[in-house]
């Protein structure tokens, strides 16, 4: 569709570039005269002797005694280190070896258990085959009340 196109007015446009420059201006004025009215003052401090009692020469010796100290306390440190690293890994070790114990008992009582059982079904399995090979040869055998013996006379003899 069709459209207006509006010109801007040129002379209201510099004044209002104008007033925003100049406003920038009164701002950083402002800002210039807040930092000079709130520069700190020069720092007065009485002279006072610094160090104690004691001399250059022993300051410099106790700070190499203190130098050396620290050497010596930065591998002590580094020995303390790996050796509570150390006591950690075999606190681990032992730990993991106590469980793989338990394990081992645990699966060796669990073998044990098996095997009694074993053995009971072996037991049981022999009875039940001892009993019924004992039935078997009752019932092939006659019974003796029923059974008649022969009588090893002479008269039992027909020849």
């Amino acid at each position: 569709g069709p459209y207006v196109l509006v010109t801007p007015n040129e002379t209201r446009r510099k004044q209002l570039q104008q007033s925003k420059l100049s406003f920038a201006k009164k701002e950083l004025d402002d800002l210039e005269q807040w930092k000079k009215e709130h520069k700190p003052g020069p720092i007065t401090l009485v002279p006072q002797r610094l160090g104690g009692n004691e001399s250059e020469a022993q300051v410099r010796q106790n700070q190499q005694m203190i130098l050396m100290q620290s050497k010596y306390q930065k591998k002590h440190k580094r020995e303390e280190y790996v050796k509570a690293k150390k006591a950690a890994e075999e606190a681990e070790i032992l730990k993991k070896k106590a469980i793989q114990r338990e394990k081992a008992e645990r699966l060796e009582v669990k073998k044990r258990q098996e095997e009694m059982q074993r053995r009971e079904m072996l037991l049981e399995d022999q009875k039940y085959k001892t009993n019924e090979l004992l039935n078997r040869l009752d019932v092939g055998l006659p019974k003796s009340d029923s059974c008649q013996i022969a009588n090893p006379g002479r008269e039992s003899t027909a020849w």
